[in-house]
């Protein structure tokens, strides 16, 4: 009995400090990446690993002051309109997709803030678990504590997926409109902005609704609040 105790306090011990390397790194990443351009995401290595790594993933990273602010505006309107106002979880679209999605009787809404989308591409999985959840809120506090609304918007800028192995705003811009961030116009940044729930998808097929949705968001985005 004592040798079943000692060795499920050493297992125990072990998971703890896996645990424990394992938020060191995140955090040392995230204090590296405050002024280090971000070049690899576990979002990007899991989009090559299910590619079977045909698709190379394309980046090219833009500074924020080079992103083009009708862009900036477009996709705070239309992923996180209240961003400049919470910290890191928008307790009120939470309840409005938790309401929706329970009227559907399935996941049809979603009530995830930039900052959380940020967590979940830099570290973390596609996957749906609690516990995945919970690693996604420790990491978004962390990067709301580290960074500035700034950094969080132009990291995410620079690493959201907008199609087949293009990542960022610098390929997104170049593949779609062979223009350079900053003279993407409002059409454009609405049109980029509408994709980002669904990029691949939206790639090949844009379809009349989210030609709608663009229009909104273009209607929108003069109304958006972004970092200075």
């Amino acid at each position: 009995m004592n040798r079943i105790a000692r060795r499920f306090r050493r297992a125990l011990l072990g998971i703890v400090l896996l645990a424990l390397f394992w938020h060191l790194w995140v955090l040392g990443n995230v204090l590296v990446w405050t002024v280090v351009p971000v070049t690899g995401t576990s979002f990007m290595r899991q989009r090559a690993v299910e590619s079977d790594l045909t698709v190379i993933p394309e980046q090219h990273w833009v500074r924020y002051e080079d992103i083009a602010e009708p862009v900036i505006r477009a996709v705070i309107a239309a992923e996180d309109d209240r961003f400049m106002a919470h910290n890191g979880f928008d307790w009120k679209a939470m309840r409005r997709a938790f309401d929706r999605n329970r009227q559907a009787g399935g996941a049809v809404a979603g009530g995830s803030t930039i900052s959380q989308q940020l967590a979940k591409n830099l570290f973390l999985s596609s996957s749906r678990s609690y516990l995945r959840k919970a690693e996604e809120a420790l990491i978004t506090v962390a990067l709301e504590t580290c960074w500035s609304k700034r950094r969080i918007v132009e990291v995410y800028l620079n690493v959201v997926e907008w199609g087949e192995g293009i990542f960022g705003i610098g390929a997104a811009a170049q593949h779609y409109y062979r223009l350079p961030p900053q003279a993407l116009n409002a059409a454009d940044a609405a049109h980029l902005a509408v994709m980002l729930p669904n990029p691949r998808r939206y790639e090949e097929r844009f379809t009349p609704r989210l030609h709608e949705h663009a229009s909104r968001v273009r209607h929108r985005m003069n109304k958006s609040e972004i970092p200075e």
